[in-house]
């Protein structure tokens, strides 16, 4: 029985299918938090789900129909099929059901300042840094973010104020269900091409974000994105700009610099004057663009400066972003996410402010559709390294309906002039770069899937 929620309070019993989900692990344990009798199950065990567990949450790796019956509240996430044995269960026992995004946007709800992160690059990182300024300022809110943020341990954390501070995902326009009062709009990208189809199909979609601000809310947008600033007609409450390149923007980054890190220090000016100096612990100048959109939403809740510049400096990267995985025999491994050229493109801009000998990347695929709608995207992103691996295409969601692979970027990478190898299983990617690497050198394993298994390896004694 699917469910209009409104409201908790004839529920006790909350199962939720697909536990081990990011966002889906972060609403058991907020509701594990509230008192709420919380299980689930997953297909796989994983961090997310081990660490439910040492909550007190019962999660089963497969399926125990006898939780599902018992619950009065069934939530799923979208990978969830209605062929599911517990969703077959919940219709023929009438269990009300509500998916993942329509439970976030309950959320939203309950919460007077809910700030959404969206964009379809550095949503992740812009919310860790948003989190952390909030938290250094003890205004003690409930975070949601889509990775393992150090300062909180995890990748939630349930506070006891109004401020909602959450990662808002644009893919099947779950954003839509949410009720921000405070949205930023980071950029505006060609991805999800599987469910959106074509870019105007995107931009049509954050309008319509957009539009979902109260008259007392604000919109905070990319003054350097054409399609951002597109945006200011749809927005009834305020409409605040950050850049880089467009100096006309409220908050603006300049005398930018970089340290033999590749980490940043700047100067932001608000209103064309001189606003505060800003050092970060990230490297990249899309990681400049990120804390001048983390800025400018503070400024908004006159967050004071000193608390964002500490709490900037302390940031040193979500997981899985150009995080520093160790190194073997004097070679420095990272292990990045980016799994879009915009995003392999920033992060190899980022790795050229360092320090080292050669660059090395290992490249996972991630998806079919993506792989085949930007092939040559993901070629030209790529050349910038001085050594180039390609592994097989994490399929994700996905079967393979594209007849593509990764033979197929490695040939287009050629075309281009550079050469690049295609290298199948992982153990021999290990045996390359542990034969060929020099000290002095980096290597980044990078993408959304199993790549992030591939350093560790790497640097073992």
């Amino acid at each position: 029985m699917k469910l209009m929620l409104d409201s908790l309070d004839n529920f006790n019993h909350i199962h939720l299918i697909g536990i081990g989900g990011v966002s889906m692990s972060a609403i058991a344990e907020t509701l594990n938090k509230w008192g709420y009798r919380v299980t689930g199950s997953d297909a796989t065990r994983s961090p997310y789900t081990d660490r439910l567990v040492d909550a007190g949450i019962k999660v089963t790796i497969g399926h125990d129909l006898s939780n599902s019956k018992a619950a009065d509240l069934i939530i799923f996430s979208a990978a969830i099929k209605d062929t599911d044995p517990e969703m077959v269960l919940a219709k023929q026992f009438n269990i009300p059901t509500v998916t993942r995004g329509e439970f976030v946007g309950y959320l939203t709800r309950r919460y007077e300042e809910s700030i959404c992160v969206s964009g379809t690059h550095g949503k992740t990182t812009t919310t860790s840094m948003i989190s952390l300024c909030f938290l250094e300022a003890r205004l003690d809110p409930t975070i949601q973010v889509g990775a393992t943020l150090k300062q909180i341990n995890g990748n939630c954390t349930v506070g006891d104020s109004d401020y909602f501070i959450l990662e808002a995902c644009e893919y099947m326009e779950n954003f839509l269900r949410f009720s921000p009062k405070t949205e930023i709009v980071l950029n505006i990208d060609n991805d999800h091409l599987d469910y959106f189809k074509t870019f105007d199909n995107i931009k049509k979609a954050f309008v319509k974000y957009a539009e979902l601000l109260p008259q007392n809310g604000a919109l905070i947008t990319n003054a350097d994105d054409s399609a951002c600033l597109e945006l200011k007609d749809h927005v009834a409450g305020k409409f605040i700009t950050y850049g880089i390149e467009n100096t006309s923007a409220d908050y603006v980054a300049k005398n930018i610099k970089h340290n033999a890190l590749g980490y940043s220090e700047f100067d932001v000016f608000c209103d064309s004057k001189f606003y505060m100096h800003v050092r970060l612990s990230v490297a990249g100048k899309h990681n400049v663009a990120n804390a001048l959109a983390c800025i400018a939403l503070c400024s908004y809740y006159e967050i004071d400066k000193n608390t964002i510049y500490s709490a900037l400096l302390k940031f040193t990267g979500a997981n899985r972003r150009l995080e520093y995985i160790g190194s073997y025999h004097n070679v420095s491994v990272y292990d990045d996410y980016g799994h879009h050229p915009t995003e392999i493109t920033a992060v190899c801009k980022a790795i050229a402010d360092k320090d080292f000998r050669e660059s090395w990347v290992i490249f996972q695929p991630h998806t079919y559709s993506r792989t085949k709608n930007l092939l040559d995207e993901f070629a030209r992103s790529l050349l910038g390294f001085d050594n180039i691996i390609v592994t097989d295409i994490y399929a994700a969601r996905e079967q393979n309906n594209e007849n593509i692979s990764s033979v197929d970027l490695v040939k287009k990478i050629k075309e281009y002039g550079k050469d690049a190898l295609y290298i199948k299983k992982f153990e021999n990617i290990v045996s390359h770069i542990r034969t060929n690497a020099k000290a002095n050198d980096l290597v980044l394993t990078l993408g959304a899937g199993t790549i992030t298994q591939v350093g560790p390896e790497i640097i073992k004694p």
